[in-house]
């Protein structure tokens, strides 16, 4: 970029003063979900008992929830899902959103900008507009809600909060992710992959607070996403009259140990970085073993992705936020020079950052 005399300018690269997380109340202990999916599905499913083994191979012991496992015997359509979003994913919101703005040590009202991330739920207007009261927001505030990014939502949500921050130095940018993901449960669908979703997911948010030219915190140095072609089929929504369902076509983790490696070295060359320059990996955690497909693929060594198997083991697969609960642990025990966040997601898309520490 250069000014009106043609001379180059230096963008200011933004920061994250502060990360933040937030999770519902109702805990799923995953032997008493087990349980659940046995009762709901036993007898109906002729192959369950083969597939239910992802119960105790997933690496969860718990998961939350915005609503009781009772809640998820009653008929559930489109109104009363919806309905459990708009209330839980509102109150996750403004939980982690808090924290994040306390930590920065800013107010509500001096956030310019907030990117919301959610792909689990339809709110219009989005959350922001529906918790804006409640939080103090500005009437001036710019509202930038995404959807669609699943699990990698996390991830490109903080590189487009990054840029919008970096286009106006000195902004506050307020990136929320919320998912709800045990509100697409279905006792009415007979498969494996609503199966093996009723293992993984939780619920939790998380928020990061940006801004250029502050002076301190994690610089978002680079951001890059890849899709490849012909893969729409490996994770996704459908949509039907009952709500959402979940599409796991394909192996995540066989894909993920296969292309994934190749995909992160070209998205560091993009940016003039290598793999040899990262000294710490901050990744999403899908699942163990879609962990142990991501220690092959970017050649990571045993014990590294120790936080990773910890926050699955406490709060599953909460789609979008998980990878910011990740990096909240790694910055309580201190970060290299330069971290790499990755993340999978729907497309089938990954999204990478590079973070750099103050040196």
């Amino acid at each position: 970029m250069r000014d009106t005399k043609g001379c180059e300018l230096t963008l200011q690269k933004a920061q994250i003063l502060s990360v933040a997380t937030a999770v519902p109340p109702f805990v799923i202990e995953q032997r008493d979900a087990a349980v659940f999916l046995n009762e709901t599905f036993a007898g109906r499913f002729p192959d369950f008992d083969r597939i239910a083994g992802v119960f105790m191979t997933a690496g969860i012991e718990r998961r939350r929830s915005v609503k009781p496992i009772e809640w998820f015997l009653q008929p559930l359509g489109w109104p009363e899902r919806t309905a459990a979003y708009l209330e839980g994913a509102s109150a996750l919101f403004v939980a982690a959103a808090r924290r994040a703005l306390d930590g920065a040590g800013l107010s509500a009202a001096s956030v310019d900008t907030v990117v919301t991330v959610s792909s689990t739920g339809i709110a219009t207007p989005g959350l922001e507009a529906l918790v804006a009261a409640e939080l103090g927001f500005g009437p001036g505030i710019e509202r930038v809600p995404v959807f669609g990014l699943g699990c990698a939502g996390g991830v490109s949500g903080l590189s487009i909060a990054a840029r919008l921050a970096q286009s106006r130095p000195g902004s506050v940018v307020l990136l929320v992710a919320v998912e709800t993901c045990t509100l697409s449960f279905r006792a009415d669908k007979l498969t494996k992959a609503n199966i093996v979703a009723s293992a993984l997911f939780g619920d939790g948010a998380a928020a990061c607070v940006l801004r250029a030219g502050a002076g301190q915190g994690l610089e978002v140095e680079s951001a890059d996403q890849h899709t490849w072609p012909g893969t729409l089929d490996i994770m996704g929504w459908s949509v039907d009259d009952e709500g959402l369902g979940v599409i796991f076509d394909r192996s995540i983790p066989v894909f993920a140990g296969e292309h994934f490696g190749p995909a992160v070295h070209g998205m560091l060359a993009r940016s003039g970085l290598s793999l040899e320059q990262v000294g710490r990996f901050v990744c999403h955690p899908g699942g163990a073993k879609v962990v142990s497909a991501l220690e092959r693929a970017l050649a990571i060594p045993p014990g590294l992705l120790a936080d990773e198997r910890a926050v699955l083991a406490e709060f599953g697969n909460m789609s979008a936020p998980t990878v910011f609960f990740v990096l909240e642990r790694a910055l309580q025990t201190g970060l290299p020079r330069r971290t790499l966040l990755t993340a999978m997601g729907p497309g089938f898309s990954a999204s990478i950052a590079t973070l750099l520490a103050p040196a």
